[in-house]
């Protein structure tokens, strides 16, 4: 009887360890918003104004975003930043110049479903750049792209997870005044992730 009452013991014991595991696993359906900080590199042979070669700087600002998985291994992620402000230099002239990326990404969780504190990922997308700041009489078109990512979400408890990311973008826009900014920005962020 003693026996008996040690294995049930056990099972019951076992039995909320795996249900406490469970929920830390991507699953369809959940919702999750993300913040944090990022660093942009700009990357080089960003371009020419009127045939002088352009170069833009790296910057550094906060991201956010937000996410839904339809399965336990696939989801769609929004995520933008506030204006990254980039120094830019042509020939004699130092300006600067503001950069606001939207970004709709697919990704892919091959850890999804998975009892798991470690949920990597791989996403794809369309990124979308507006320019703002410029230099008086410099416009800079709007930008559409192609954008890949990585990242891991670590989890602290069941709803909070500490993010890692990198991502790359193709961002290339006509100026007004004849050229193109041409900017590789691979983006290297982390923060926090809250999932519903």
């Amino acid at each position: 009887m003693s026996n008996m009452k040690l294995i049930s013991a056990a099972v019951i014991t076992a039995s909320f360890a795996l249900a406490s595991q469970a929920v830390l696993a991507y699953n369809a359906g959940d919702v999750f918003v993300r913040g944090g900080v990022a660093q942009t590199d700009a990357g080089s042979d960003n371009g020419d104004v009127a045939g002088a070669p352009l170069s833009v700087d790296d910057a550094r600002g906060f991201t956010f975003g937000a996410g839904y998985l339809f399965t336990d291994k696939v989801g769609v992620e929004l995520n933008s930043s506030e204006k990254f402000e980039h120094d830019i230099s042509v020939g004699s002239l130092n300006s600067s110049v503001d950069r606001l990326p939207v970004n709709l990404l697919v990704n892919y969780y091959p850890m999804g479903g998975l009892d798991s504190r470690i949920q990597p990922y791989v996403g794809a997308g369309l990124n979308y750049t507006r320019f703002s700041g410029e230099p008086s009489g410099v416009s800079i078109e709007e930008s559409y792209g192609a954008i890949g990512q990585v990242g891991i979400d670590l989890a602290v408890t069941n709803n909070i997870m500490l993010n890692g990311y990198a991502s790359y973008a193709d961002v290339n826009s006509d100026i007004n005044v004849g050229g193109e900014v041409d900017i590789e920005p691979v983006t290297v962020g982390g923060g926090v992730t809250y999932r519903f």
